[in-house]
């Protein structure tokens, strides 16, 4: 390396939205200056201020989308923005083929509350008490699916490509987070998913699963739901209903919020 290669050059970076929940707060939302030894490239600044890739879907450098391996020149203007699953940029984004259309999700070991809820909206979502962060991830690619984490070290693994980290911590704020993330209101499918084990429930009448309920259950509801891998009967009781009134205020809320 040169000398002049071996100085410290300035670089203006600025992070929008949640990915200021990256970096320390003197730097959130803001421009900031940053100083590294070149050559460099914009994926070795986003690990040195620990930035998970999986978080970026769109960086730009005086104005053009680039690249995690493009390498920076002095005093670059580095903009970097987060995911956009409900906003197609392909035709602007260098750092992925596409983004996914169909919300599927994986969900590590802090999440299992949100992974019944999602279930119960109707989303597909993996979750298991014990799953090492490689198996998370290679069922991610494998499947397309997007990674749900408490965990920011398990995202700022280069092989994740679509990847958030869930900032809520009470589970009815964690559900409403992440349908507002991924905007996730016309996928609602209700009952139509095991909230145990996440499997396709199947329409059944009270005959044919009078022998797994109670009498009273029998009498009270018309509609029930059978999980044929579990074996589990679901009917739309007080829990649903009180789901039902969380949807329909997240719904009326995003409305109000859109005038």
């Amino acid at each position: 390396m040169t000398r002049e290669n071996s100085i410290k050059k300035c670089f203006l970076f600025r992070f929008y939205a949640e990915l200021n929940d990256f970096l320390p707060l003197h730097r959130r939302q803001r421009v900031f200056e940053e100083w590294y030894k070149t050559p460099i490239s914009i994926g070795d600044t986003m690990v040195s201020m620990g930035v998970p890739f999986s978080e970026v879907d769109l960086i730009l450098v005086n104005g053009t989308s680039v690249g995690m391996n493009h390498m920076l020149c002095e005093y670059d203007r580095i903009s970097v923005y987060p995911k956009f699953e409900s906003l197609d940029i392909s035709g602007n984004s260098k750092l992925r083929e596409r983004p996914l259309r169909e919300s599927k999700f994986i969900l590590d070991c802090h999440l299992g509350k949100l992974a019944r809820y999602l279930r119960m909206l109707g989303f597909d979502c993996l979750y298991k008490n014990h799953m090492d962060d490689d198996v998370i991830i290679e069922i991610a690619k494998r499947d397309d699916r997007i990674i749900l984490t408490r965990d920011k070290l398990l995202l700022k693994s280069s092989r994740i490509t679509h990847g958030y980290y869930v900032r809520a911590i009470e589970k009815h704020a964690q559900l409403k987070e992440v349908v507002e993330k991924f905007d996730l209101y016309s996928q609602f499918k209700s009952f139509s998913r095991c909230m145990t084990c996440n499997h396709p429930l199947q329409a059944v009448s009270t005959e044919e699963i009078l022998h797994k309920i109670d009498e009273d259950t029998a009498q009270i509801f018309q509609e029930f739901y059978l999980c044929p891998d579990c074996d589990k009967v679901f009917w739309k009781g007080s829990h649903f209903k009180r789901m039902e009134e969380f949807v329909r205020r997240l719904v009326c809320s995003r409305n109000y919020s859109r005038g």
